[in-house]
């Protein structure tokens, strides 16, 4: 699989085997992902994996404040803006609709949104938990670093034959994940990624979110008709 084909392929997945991730596979993604270009060579990501016992834990914890009515901690920053406008809104939506219907929830089924919503927390079943942090001294640029890092973690996955969900969920548990995991209070949970084999014959699965076009893209310099002053 070339780059390309990697960049088109990625896809997040909903539907895990349970079968395992060899430790020594995850260690070799995480090693080549930190190839990832970041400003002043900072490398601000941190990285959490959570496979077996651990994982199990973390999913034992998490349902059993569902069950008791406590369906989240809250986040430390906001996911979406608050005020989403055009085309953003639409946009989420509309891939909000095609996930539920190849659940199999319907728009009225609000206990159903609920339990694939909780998926989330389950992991899909994927057997290995990756949570991202990052210092809180950083800014927008450090920011933008980690995310060239997390897809760097996905992409490498698909060239060992792994399959990833990324899940900003996880942000909504980041008490239970900072007492859990021993997370220095300097560093803020951004986000999860689940790890593992897609379930290929999952009807979810064929989920692939459509991408805009090159409407949001300008090209300059391209012509004769381009001229300074």
């Amino acid at each position: 699989m070339n780059v390309t084909e990697a960049v088109n392929a990625r896809k997040s997945v909903r539907a895990f085997l349970p079968k395992p991730v060899p430790e020594e596979t995850v260690r070799q993604i995480l090693i080549d992902a930190a190839r990832a270009p970041s400003g002043g060579n900072l490398q601000p990501w941190k990285t959490y994996v959570m496979a077996g016992a651990a994982r199990d834990e973390l999913l034992r914890r998490v349902r059993e404040q569902w069950e008791a009515g406590n369906f989240g901690e809250g986040t430390e920053y906001d996911i979406y803006p608050k005020d989403l406008k055009e085309p953003y809104t639409a946009r989420r939506r509309e891939v909000g609709y095609m996930l539920y219907e190849l659940a199999g929830v319907t728009r009225d089924d609000k206990a159903g949104r609920i339990k694939q919503m909780f998926r989330n927390y389950e992991l899909f079943d994927a057997p290995v938990c990756l949570i991202f942090t990052i210092d809180r001294q950083m800014g927008l640029g450090q920011w933008a670093d980690l995310g060239m890092y997390i897809q760097n973690v996905m992409l490498l996955a698909l060239d060992h034959g792994l399959a990833t969900c990324p899940q900003e969920a996880w942000a909504n548990w980041y008490k239970t994940l900072t007492e859990m995991l021993s997370i220095p209070d300097e560093e803020m949970v951004f986000c999860g990624v689940a790890l593992g084999y897609e379930d290929t014959e999952a009807k979810v699965n064929s989920l692939h979110a459509p991408r805009a076009g090159l409407e949001d893209v300008k090209f300059f310099g391209f012509d004769s008709a381009w001229a300074k002053g």
